[in-house]
């Protein structure tokens, strides 16, 4: 299996109303790095699995709208606890919808919260 990997970071804020979080159901602030890996079994035609400067201003594109947002306002998440598993599923699927038409393989999304947590959504594109 053939990877590539992109990397990048977002800032938000958002609260989880859940009992199980704790503390965390206030609103709180949380940075993000993301690491989005393309893997697929061959090359392409060009002899890569993703050109790695597309990848990455999808990556740019698709956080640039989370970036510094509380996503507690957005709509789209409105019923939603946008925990980092959720968050990692969302990102996941808005590269997926952007690469589908160009690229064949797995993507995997994670979401590293801090030098000891992550979560992450891999998945067919």
């Amino acid at each position: 299996m053939f990877r590539v990997g992109v990397r990048d970071h977002i800032m938000i804020a958002h609260s989880l109303p859940s009992p199980t979080f704790g503390p965390a159901q206030g609103v709180h602030g949380a940075t993000y790095v993301i690491d989005v890996v393309f893997s697929r079994p061959d090359l392409d035609e060009d002899n890569i699995v993703i050109d790695i400067a597309k990848a990455h201003d999808i990556l740019k594109e698709v956080i640039g709208a989370l970036n510094y947002k509380n996503l507690d306002d957005e709509e789209r998440f409105k019923g939603h606890i946008t925990t980092t598993e959720f968050l990692a599923r969302h990102i996941h699927q808005e590269i997926g919808t952007r690469i589908k038409d160009f690229f064949a393989g797995e993507l995997r999304v994670t979401l590293n919260e801090s030098h000891v947590a992550w979560a992450s959504f891999e998945g067919p594109v």
